[in-house]
């Protein structure tokens, strides 16, 4: 069982990386189809360099060993920033197919923060 766990820990935690990485770079080098999206939700255009920024150290803090406060703090941040996008574009009438990779990337974090492994989580830290 433990095996299994670590497989669906680094699969989804690797996925979710990429994801996040290569949508923070669309997004810091603003390209045309990215900036079309954030402006049809209604948000401007920094907001782009904010979320980038955020996405790409939220990686590094989900992939660097040790600091499961930061690693809390950055999956939360995923979360919100996923949930958010995807309210966003419910809220805009975009199709499932707009909504579907903010869906995806938000089921990784999930399954990401719920099978990382003891060594990574709060709880653990705080008893030691």
């Amino acid at each position: 069982m433990e095996k299994r766990n670590k497989i669906i820990y680094w699969v989804s935690t690797l996925w979710l990386a990429l994801g996040m990485v290569s949508t923070a770079i669309v997004q810091l080098m603003r390209m045309k189809e990215e900036v079309d999206n954030i402006t049809h939700l209604g948000y401007p255009l920094y907001f782009l360099t904010i979320i980038g920024i955020w996405k790409v150290l939220g990686v590094v803090a989900v992939l660097i060993p040790k600091f499961p406060l930061v690693k809390e703090w950055a999956y939360a941040g995923f979360f919100f920033a996923m949930s958010g996008a995807i309210v966003s574009h419910i809220a805009t009438g975009n199709s499932i197919n707009q909504i579907l990779p903010s869906l995806l990337l938000l089921v990784l974090a999930v399954i990401s923060w719920h099978f990382r492994p003891v060594g990574r989580k709060l709880i653990n830290s705080l008893t030691n």
